[in-house]
């Protein structure tokens, strides 16, 4: 038989209790009600977030709701209500709504042990920085097996904010929050127990094959070529944030097409399809990067993508668009452009990502052009005289609408998040 619960709404000591009991056995042999039981306990709790973050020691207020008796061979389900968390959202970046979980362990004593895994949905208002967390409440079932007393205390747990964790442990011997009374069961009509899994599978990652590509070193000279098609390179980026560094490598493919006497720029992320950790708005992201200029010529040349134009669900796919740009030639010579740093402003943050290891992906022969990028005394000479798409780019990566960089990006298939660099290709090349 199976127990089900109804939560009380209630949370002082004199708050009523009540549950009702659902199942096809009790609802024929017309079983009443049974009691249950809604406690509150408070504990000391040590917290620690992602890195960079410091630990934080609090409060944590939670309620308990489980049914008052039971008989050997139920499963009963089980509630956790936080009343109140021991940390708060640190001061770094507003959470958006549905993008913290909790999950967490109650541990069952008595005359039978054992640990109830708890979780509850990402489910939250919108936490502004510094704000109380909210989170949902929990649940969890447990399959009784013994007769006698049955004890429920809260223990450590877990809050995910966006792909990151902080995790909160107990200082104190934490206090009982319920006890269950179990009787022996008539042994007529055992109870099964599924145990359903909320976590999905993922599917097997085929092989990724990629389209080979040689590096274009051709004149171009009138008659001469005039699409060049450059090598795909992983590129190792080490991503500054406010709260420590992170590293994670893309793949990177620099083509050119010859206009003139300058390039047309394309910067593509080869595998560039991951989830959405949140709610993402339309015009929210905007990536763009320096590619860096070697050989014969100096520099920098500013590509950028256009913003979202569709609002990204959380679970989503996010794909990042295409970077552009032009290249104008400051020298004659063997030419070459490789990846450089990226920058991504996303929902009011930048994010600022420099490659560890420099791989050239694209040479070209050049003809220099009249206030072309060599001779700069700066990389930001390149860039000032590169004829980027839009004019200027993000090339100050120091200062964005809300001034020093903040540890939110989405980057070419990366999630930076609080500080954490998560690089999660999916298994599937972009169509293009």
């Amino acid at each position: 038989m199976r127990r089900r619960v109804t939560p009380v709404g209630g949370r002082g000591a004199g708050a009523a209790a009540a549950a009702l009991i659902f199942g096809g056995a009790g609802v024929l042999l017309g079983v009443a009600a049974t009691p249950a039981q809604a406690a509150e306990v408070s504990f000391a709790t040590h917290c620690v977030p992602p890195a960079g973050i410091d630990p934080v020691d609090g409060t944590t207020k939670v309620e308990i709701t489980a049914p008052a008796t039971a008989k050997v061979g139920d499963t009963v389900d089980i509630g956790w209500k936080f009343v109140q968390a021991a940390s708060k959202n640190p001061d770094i970046i507003d959470l958006p709504a549905n993008s913290v979980q909790p999950s967490g362990t109650l541990k069952a004593a008595g005359a039978q042990t054992a640990d109830i895994a708890m979780q509850g949905p990402r489910e939250n208002p919108a936490i502004p920085k510094g704000g109380a967390m909210v989170l949902s409440d929990m649940k969890g079932t447990l399959k009784l097996t013994a007769p006698g007393a049955v004890t429920l205390t809260p223990d450590a747990y877990t809050v995910n904010a966006m792909s990151t964790d902080t995790k909160c442990t107990p200082t104190e011997t934490v206090q009982k929050a319920a006890t269950i009374e179990v009787t022996a069961g008539d042994g007529s009509s055992p109870s099964p127990s599924p145990t359903p899994s909320d976590s999905a599978t993922p599917s097997a990652t085929p092989t990724h094959t990629p389209t080979p590509s040689a590096s274009a070193s051709q004149s171009d000279g009138t008659g001469g070529q005039t699409d060049f098609t450059g090598k795909e390179v992983q590129v190792p980026y080490a991503c500054k944030t406010p709260i420590g560094d992170k590293s994670a490598t893309s793949p990177v493919q620099i083509n050119a097409r010859k206009n003139g006497g300058s390039y047309d720029l394309t910067v593509q992320f080869k595998k560039s399809v991951m989830d959405s950790p949140a709610d993402i708005p339309k015009d929210s992201v905007k990536p763009s990067m320096e590619v860096v200029l070697g050989g014969a010529d100096k520099g920098t040349v500013q590509v950028e993508g256009p913003m979202n134009s569709v609002a990204i669900k959380s679970g989503a796919p996010i794909e990042i668009p295409d970077l552009t740009g032009t290249y104008k030639p400051g020298a004659s010579g063997t030419s070459t452009l490789s990846p450089g740093v990226l920058t991504v402003k996303a929902l009011g943050t930048t994010t600022t990502c420099t490659p560890t290891k420099s791989e050239v992906s694209l040479t070209l022969d050049t003809a220099a052009q009249p206030g072309g990028a060599a001779g700069g005394s700066s990389s930001s000479g390149g860039s000032s005289t590169s004829g980027s798409a839009t004019g200027g780019g993000l090339a100050a990566t120091g200062s964005d609408d809300h001034g020093a960089v903040k540890a939110l990006g989405l980057v070419a298939g990366t999630a930076i998040l609080l500080g954490t660099a998560i690089f999660t290709f999916m298994p599937h090349r972009r169509t293009r």
